[in-house]
């Protein structure tokens, strides 16, 4: 193995391109992004509505990959937002005349939903809005009467209800079905493993390989249920591309396997024929089928080549099972791999720690304190521009101290771009717009580009969303062209306040680090493998580890977050060292457990489980020296049947576990700040 997981360095200029870099279905969400935002922008330009750049901003929250999803969030949205503004109107009757009263509700409010946020069900939203609750009663305290109250609210309902009418209509007639993404996606794992499989893969293809192992299944059995609901898929359509899903997995583990290990590479004869059954079943799926009646004319390799047998024997299951679900008389249905690397589901609203752990009241009480701070600052200040310092505290706090400070940096990145494109138009552009037309092709423009951003990957997406944010404020002034420079200036000025308040209150005041999470993730990976390998057929191990690669990737981004957290509060070089070597270790079993159904490796897992178990660095340590002077005999008394297969499964095994040593044993000593994240 080269490094350990987390070993990958803070991306530079190529390391943003290949975040930049088109994928398939990229240019089509940000184009059909950039067409709502432009249609909204010609709908209020028309009817004279207020805060036509909120509108515009709206539609990047409403849109995903899939037409579905994208309909249930608009009428979600529609719904909420007509709550909410029923809720502010409650509170503004009461206290739209007394300004104290009117504040304190505001604390209030945004204490409660913001709780709420940390500790239930609306975690995904409530920060939204505690922000729009509050954001709302101060707008009303700016009405002269109420009357004037009353229609600001009523327009407010109108600034959302305009971009979600443009999205459903726009989603309804181009936006691909959820169907149609999930067998092309299925169909994308299959030529990645066709190309990774013959050694003709580029270094781009070998990163999208990567990316389709560690994502997991659960998107696309999501796209899958959406489909049933939507009436485009059949039960039995169903189960079989649930079964497809599954078997992908297996087929992506066998083939990074074989790649990456010289005694498992299959003969050249044996590869090519395989990639082209893969790519003919990928035609099929692209088609909007699935291959049935899968049939390979392979010949057995000879007894001496071990790996290379065991990696045809299970590519050779997957691919003639590949869409066969399993009888309901021979076998339980597929657990869903997510769920399956998770806890039990909790029943109820709350989860289980709301009342008892104070992470959740302490969450509440850092974010409403400083966004009352915020509202009070520029309150007293009569200024009103910089009110997105009171925005940005609700918009950037989550619930540890890392994950704060990434979204801070994001959200400054992505103002200071959007802001300046802004400017440029303002300057270049604007003054030369004759017509709507003209003015909805300078947003399309830039709802494209910040789009194109925020559809990426999860590293850079937020930056996208701040700079169509600060963009659309600059540019969209009002039903017509207008030319105000301090807009610009004010939004971003408020923006930097609302990060440093954000930031000295999350890194001073009761900092959370990111380790108690890893270390709670890490153990439940471990358990999760556990699992896998004492499962008893393959399809149960297939769909177990496609939840099991995602949590990996996911442990991946939470450690690369590490770097984040200021040195107060960031853990001990030594504990990082200890956590990248468990979980490359981890990444070394993963193959071998899938192969040979947890009889190689489950032992080495078991060494992981009581390392992690142990807390101290004393027992830490020993169990590492322990781990690096095990022998591959060692590793035999797993299974006591003299196979090949295994012995050589056995050999892989200790082979990586001493390279890993070997990384690991001067780097345990230093602290890097690299970036994990893929």
């Amino acid at each position: 193995m080269a490094s350990l997981a987390g070993d990958i360095r803070r991306p530079g200029p190529r390391e943003i391109a290949k975040l930049l870099a088109p994928f398939p279905g990229r240019a089509a969400i940000v184009s059909r992004i950039a067409l709502i935002c432009a249609l909204t922008v010609l709908m209020t330009a028309g009817y004279g509505t207020p805060d036509a750049a909120t509108s515009a901003y709206i539609v990047f929250f409403l849109n995903r990959p899939d037409r579905m999803t994208s309909i249930v969030m608009s009428f979600a949205l529609m719904l909420l937002v007509t709550v909410i503004i029923g809720i502010v109107m409650i509170f503004a009757i009461l206290t739209i005349d007394q300004p104290p009263l009117r504040v304190a509700s505001m604390a209030l409010l945004s204490f409660g939903l913001l709780f709420a946020t940390s500790a239930s069900k609306l975690r995904p939203i409530g920060a939204i809005l505690a922000m729009i609750v509050g954001f709302g009663l101060d707008e009303l305290g700016l009405a002269p009467v109420g009357e004037a109250a009353t229609r600001g609210l009523l327009y407010a309902w109108l600034m959302v209800a305009i971009p979600i009418g443009v999205a459903i209509v726009v989603n309804l007639v181009i936006a691909p079905s959820p169907r149609r993404l999930a067998t092309s996606q299925l169909a994308r794992r299959l030529r990645l493993a066709a190309h990774r499989l013959t050694g003709t893969a580029t270094d781009d293809e070998r990163a999208a390989f990567e990316a389709c192992m560690r994502e997991g299944d659960h998107q696309i059995l999501t796209w899958l249920k959406l489909s049933a609901l939507e009436g485009t898929l059949t039960p039995a359509d169903g189960a079989a591309l649930r079964q497809a899903a599954a078997s992908t997995t297996a087929i992506l583990v066998a083939t990074d396997f074989a790649a990456s290990e010289a005694g498992a590479r299959l003969p050249d004869a044996c590869a090519a024929q395989l990639a082209e059954t893969m790519t003919q079943m990928a035609a099929m799926l692209d088609a909007g089928g699935y291959p049935v009646d899968v049939t390979l004319d392979v010949q057995d390799l000879p007894e001496g080549a071990a790996l290379s047998g065991l990696v045809l024997a299970d590519l050779r299951t997957a691919l003639e099972g590949f869409a066969v679900p399993p009888s309901q008389a021979a076998a339980a249905p597929v657990p869903a791999p997510e769920k399956a690397a998770e806890p039990p589901a909790r029943s109820g609203f709350f989860d289980a720690d709301a009342f008892s752990n104070p992470d959740h009241v302490r969450y509440a009480l850092k974010t409403t304190a400083a966004a009352m701070f915020c509202y009070v600052l520029y309150q007293q200040l009569d200024w009103q521009g910089i009110h997105t310092c009171f925005i940005t505290c609700y918009m950037v706090s989550l619930s540890t101290t890392a994950e704060t400070v990434e979204k801070l940096t994001l959200r400054i990145a992505g103002c200071l771009v959007g802001a300046l494109l802004g400017t440029l138009a303002i300057v270049f552009v604007t003054p030369r717009l004759t017509s709507a037309g003209e003015l909805m092709a300078l947003v399309f423009a830039g709802a494209w580009l910040a789009a194109w951003v925020a559809m990426g990957s999860a590293r850079i997406s937020y930056a996208g969303m701040q700079i169509a944010f600060a963009f659309f404020l600059c540019v969209i002034q009002g039903a017509a062209p207008a030319f105000d420079l301090t807009l610009a200036r004010d939004r971003v000025i408020g923006i930097l306040i609302g990060n440093v308040v954000t930031y000295l209150v999350f890194t001073r005041v009761w900092p959370v680090s990111i380790a108690s999470r890893i270390d709670a993730t890490l153990k439940a990976l471990v358990a999760q493998w556990t699992r896998i390998a004492r499962a008893a057929d393959a399809r149960t191990r297939s769909a177990l580890a496609a939840g099991a690669l995602a949590q990996y990737g996911g442990l991946r981004q939470d450690i690369g977050l590490i770097h984040y957290e200021p040195s107060w509060v960031r853990p001990e070089p030594a504990w990082v060292a200890s956590r990248r070597r468990a979980l490359a270790e981890i990444e070394a079993l993963e193959g071998p457990l899938v192969l040979a159904a947890g009889r190689a490796g489950a032992a080495r897992l078991g060494e992981i489980a009581q390392r992690l178990a142990a807390g101290d660095d004393a027992h830490v340590q020993a169990a590492q020296r322990a781990a690096d002077t095990q022998t591959p005999g060692a590793e035999a008394a797993e299974d006591h049947t003299a196979d090949p297969a295994l012995g050589a499964l056995q050999n892989v095994i200790a082979k990586r576990f001493g390279q890993i040593a070997d990384i690991t044993r001067p780097a345990s000593a230093t602290e890097t700040t690299t970036d994990a994240r893929p």
